[in-house]
């Protein structure tokens, strides 16, 4: 049983999978993107990464320290000099494995390993996406919200005062009319009692 065994040897021994991720970091840096399987691109990942970091430090020890690792001027000097620079702001996570899918021949897992900040296509996706606004989990809406929710409440409270004023009047009227009609009755049980008394006097 390999239970809890997670260093991947690669079929190989350890100068000589020291010396292929050596190789590989460095064709990855010159290149900023390599094909291999996807188990090589796990291994390289955990090698160049931190290297990618002390990369940001420029200083005689630190070039001394990724020299060690990689064993060649060219790519030292481009890392430090142009890719350092580039990931600078970055805080960690400096390479990403795009599956390819299965190779002829030997059926093995195929991907492309390449550095993050040299992909343009997928940086733009990127800021494409972030352009949008961020919500909160609290569910407390911005300021900027609450002014068309507060324009479109008022509406409302407008249009249900409106046809209420209209009811209030209506009622008015009806109270005016009730009122003006026993008056307009009055002169006219005055009248017929005039009649009558003049009809009893004569």
């Amino acid at each position: 049983m390999r239970h809890g065994k997670k260093f991947n040897h690669l079929g190989r021994t350890a100068p000589h999978r020291s010396a292929m991720l050596s190789n590989m970091a460095s064709s990855l840096i010159s290149n900023k993107r390599i094909t291999t399987t996807v188990a090589k691109a796990r291994a390289l990942r955990k090698y160049v990464e931190p290297i990618l970091t002390k990369a940001k430090d420029d200083t005689t020890h630190s070039r001394r320290v990724v020299f060690s690792y990689l064993n060649d001027k060219d790519s030292v000097k481009e890392l430090f000099d142009e890719v350092a620079t580039k990931i600078a702001d970055r805080p960690g996570g400096y390479t990403r494995i795009l599956k390819l899918g299965n190779r002829l021949g030997d059926n093995a897992d195929m991907c492309i390993i390449e550095l993050v900040d040299y992909n343009e296509l997928m940086l733009e996706e990127k800021g494409a996406k972030k352009s949008k606004t961020r919500r909160s989990r609290r569910g407390g809406s911005s300021k900027k919200d609450d002014a068309p929710k507060a324009e479109a409440t008022e509406a409302k409270s407008e249009k249900k005062e409106e046809p209420k004023a209209e009811a209030v009047e209506e009622v008015e009227a009806k109270a005016e009319e009730a009122k003006e009609e026993p008056k307009a009755e009055e002169p006219k049980a005055e009248a017929k009692e005039e009649k009558k008394d003049e009809e009893k006097d004569n």
